[in-house]
């Protein structure tokens, strides 16, 4: 699977990012760098999964709300700022689907759902978008939450650990599970 350059940073990088969030938590007004190079990032996580520009756009203001009172908790693990950031996010986002179900949406391109297929060893046919969009929309939310991480945005194990408060092992395993799975029912897929 190809990595998404978008996501990944050097430790260079890393530590550049380490010295502005320090200067954030003595000056939140040095939390500005921080929301400039991370808001369209969550904004896009937030309204892939739910189709409601005016409620991503809330959900998005209240994770920086949160990021930045809660700063000074803030613990570096060697992943990028947006990690933690993405864990915000997806729990804003969780308490949203809990209280309105019918919020969830799946946004996927033939290029994520073909990454699937093939990670299953299954061939891609266009013809299978409608069944593997309709097997998806059959996972428990946080199944499709880890298949949106490691598909659709292509996040390695670590980040995706770290944004779902797992340890990584676990993540691995889970999205084993979830391709296990994903794999008997497109065994079943008759075109």
């Amino acid at each position: 699977m190809a990595i998404n350059p978008h996501f990944h940073h050097t430790n260079e990088q890393l530590n550049e990012e380490l010295i502005i969030i320090e200067a954030a938590k003595l000056n939140p007004e040095n939390f500005g760098p921080l929301y400039n190079k991370y808001y369209k990032q969550i904004f896009q996580y937030l309204y892939q999964r739910m189709d409601d520009k005016d409620t991503a756009f809330d959900i998005t203001s209240q994770v920086f709300l949160k990021a930045l009172t809660n700063l000074p908790n803030y613990q570096f693990k060697g992943v990028p700022f947006a990690s933690w950031l993405y864990r915000i996010a997806h729990n804003e986002l969780m308490q949203v689907f809990r209280i309105q179900k019918d919020r969830r949406a799946i946004n996927a391109d033939i290029g994520d759902l073909k990454f699937i297929c093939e990670e299953n060893e299954e061939p891609f046919f266009e013809e299978y978008i409608p069944a593997i969009k309709k097997l998806l929309t059959e996972l428990d939310s946080d199944d499709l939450n880890m298949v949106e991480l490691r598909f659709f945005e292509k996040r390695p194990f670590k980040e995706i650990a770290e944004i779902l408060d797992i340890t990584e092992v676990n993540a691995k395993v889970r999205m084993y599970r979830i391709i296990e799975k994903l794999k008997k029912s497109m065994s079943k897929i008759k075109i």
